[in-house]
């Protein structure tokens, strides 16, 4: 009997110890994504809405690209399959093939080779992959980050489109349970 109480107490006491570090916080969402503009489609806007200033942006963009190139941070491509500093470099680099037709007589049709490289200044916008808690009895918030992906402007042929490149997850906990689910 004397055994039996002190499992219980135990198993109180780490219950209490555990509720009191999540603060009352319930998940609200293991998974919520968005993108985040990193400079401002207005320049008319104040600086700091939908913005980043132009050094901590550069950082920013620098260390995820060069991260993912060197093989620092394992990148991940949009089904959430690992990808090698190779596979991510030739993301950074689109080779199209347009059929053009020649402007002067006898207007044949010739293929063309069109090479798109995204550069660090493409780069405008950041997806993020998040978990949210939330305190109901004060209203606070607790968001933790698990993926971020750089989303690049292309325009291509004059249509303006935003490409995610690939997957970051900081979160390693979440990162060794990718495919799992």
């Amino acid at each position: 009997m004397n055994n039996q109480f002190k499992y219980l107490a135990l198993i109180i006491l780490i219950v209490a110890v555990f509720s009191c570090q999540q603060g009352g916080k319930e998940v609200v969402t293991e998974k919520i994504q968005y993108d985040v503009n990193i400079k401002s489609p207005d320049p008319d806007y104040d600086w700091w809405i939908q913005n980043l200033p132009g050094p901590a942006r550069e950082k920013l963009v620098e260390t995820i690209l060069n991260g993912a190139i060197s093989g620092k941070f394992q990148a991940y491509d949009y089904y959430n399959n690992p990808i090698t500093p190779a596979e991510v470099s030739s993301i950074l680099s689109d080779t199209s093939v347009v059929r053009l037709t020649q402007v002067e007589p006898p207007y044949e049709s010739y293929d063309s080779v069109i090479i798109y490289n995204i550069v660090q200044e493409d780069i405008l916008r950041i997806r993020f992959l998040e978990e949210w808690k939330m305190n109901p009895e004060d209203l606070s918030f607790e968001k933790k980050i698990v993926g971020i992906a750089p989303v690049a402007r292309r325009v291509v042929m004059n249509m303006e489109r935003w490409q995610p490149l690939f997957w970051i997850f900081p979160d390693k906990e979440f990162e060794k349970n990718l495919n799992k689910k």
